[in-house]
């Protein structure tokens, strides 16, 4: 449960991180027009730094959180009010 959430997250998480700083480059090219292909350069520059950052963020997060996930749903629930049976255990001696 625990890899299956890291993978997922470390996928998602490269992604949405590549997608802001695209974002970021779209935005800080429009002002050197007279330059062209300076978009596509900055996300060639940009691509590697945020695909890792990201995809090490959402491994991160993933696991920790798949673990927890994973942990709640393999607990054994808490036994028959316990307190009761030994006051009735000492109620029969």
């Amino acid at each position: 449960m625990a890899l299956t959430s890291g993978l997922s997250g470390a996928y998602l998480g490269g992604k949405i991180n590549l997608l802001a700083h695209q974002n970021q480059c779209n935005q800080n090219t429009k002002q050197y027009l007279l330059l062209p292909k300076i978009n596509q350069v900055c996300q060639v520059l940009v691509t590697p730094n945020a695909v890792w950052q990201g995809s090490t963020t959402g491994l991160w997060m993933g696991t920790i959180l798949g673990a927890f996930v994973g942990g709640l749903a393999t607990r054994h629930p808490p036994d028959e009010d316990i307190s009761s049976d030994a006051v009735k255990d000492k109620d029969q001696e």
